[in-house]
């Protein structure tokens, strides 16, 4: 039972990290360039950051059956946690003054190519 249980999450963590390969891949092909993959904070960890001249990307990643379970599955505890972390890596920045963030999600969907949303927490304040 226990390796089965071992499995699974092993089999969870590998899909999540070729789905963190494909967003980044995504994101280079539209022009972003990835400044750090699975940064961690005190606070938590952020998928992906990218960038394209003074914009900021702070991504999520989520590799689930549909769009809709992927945005489903940021919640409101998820929020704070990706906000404060972007917070720890923003005040590190030396151009941090002149830079625009923005938080996105990265939909991997089955058989699709990944689905790119943006300002995904605008409109939920």
């Amino acid at each position: 039972m226990a390796a089965d249980g071992r499995d699974k999450r092993f089999r969870a963590y590998r899909l999540g990290h070729r789905g963190e390969w494909l967003a980044a891949l995504a994101l280079m092909l539209k022009g972003y360039r990835i400044v750090a993959l699975r940064y961690r904070t005190k606070l938590g960890e952020i998928d992906l950051i990218a960038r394209r001249g003074d914009l900021v990307t702070i991504v999520e990643v989520k590799a689930r059956p549909t769009l809709a379970a992927a945005m489903e599955a940021i919640g409101r505890d998820s929020e704070w946690r990706i906000e404060g972390a972007a917070d720890l890596w923003l005040a590190r920045q030396r151009d941090h003054a002149r830079l625009s963030l923005r938080f996105d999600m990265v939909a991997v969907l089955p058989w699709r190519w990944p689905v790119h949303v943006e300002n995904i927490f605008q409109g939920r304040r």
